[in-house]
């Protein structure tokens, strides 16, 4: 039933776009470490860069596995099922980066996703990720459930905050700078909010 792609073009990009949440899974390199797996929604946080790379926000939060693995190693996998329509899902399996605010890419990587404004959620990142290998296979046992809308607490908890007030909110959390395996996460205090 799974067929390999060799790039996200034509309906399988139209299904990518079309999913109103997605799952991203990381690992660190050590054998003993914390496997990572972290659901991901907001409408329009995810955007298709070119047939073989994607990128999505990555929002203020209380830990920062996915960016702690991603410095370490690189992996991880990115996956979408379907909740409504034929039964499908897609992984793009590949190498992540985190792009930070002061990237000389942040703001051309930005422009991808301009339906969503991220000042609200306190962006700290860009995910990138370049596919090594993309996959469909079915998703019979995934159940039809039903996308009423984002919520909107993310976006009411960190409009209050500005630069320096996240930057404290993520040193007052255990695991944003170093990951529950004790690697690098988030680099703080974060870079300023470029002006747009």
């Amino acid at each position: 039933m799974g067929k390999t792609y060799e790039r996200i073009d034509g309906r399988l990009r139209e299904f990518i776009e079309a999913q109103p949440m997605f799952f991203v899974a990381t690992a660190p390199l050590s054998g003993d470490g914390t496997v990572n797996l972290s659901p991901k929604g907001l409408r329009g946080a995810l955007a298709v860069l070119d047939d073989r790379t994607v990128a999505y926000l990555d929002f203020a939060g209380s830990n920062a596995e996915t960016i702690a693995h991603l410095r370490e190693n690189g992996r991880v996998t990115v996956m979408w099922c379907a909740f409504a329509g034929p039964p499908t899902i897609v992984r793009v399996h590949g190498r992540g980066e985190p792009v930070f605010r002061d990237d000389p890419r942040w703001p051309d990587l930005l422009r991808h996703f301009p339906d969503i404004d991220p000042d609200p959620h306190g962006l700290r990142a860009v995910i990138v990720v370049r596919a090594d290998l993309i996959r469909d296979t079915c998703g019979y046992a995934v159940p039809l459930m039903t996308y009423d809308t984002d919520r909107d607490l993310h976006g009411r908890r960190f409009a209050r905050e500005d630069d320096a007030s996240l930057s404290a909110y993520f040193a007052g959390k255990q695991h944003v700078a170093t990951s529950i395996d004790g690697l690098p996460g988030l680099p703080l205090p974060l870079p300023p909010t470029p002006q747009r």
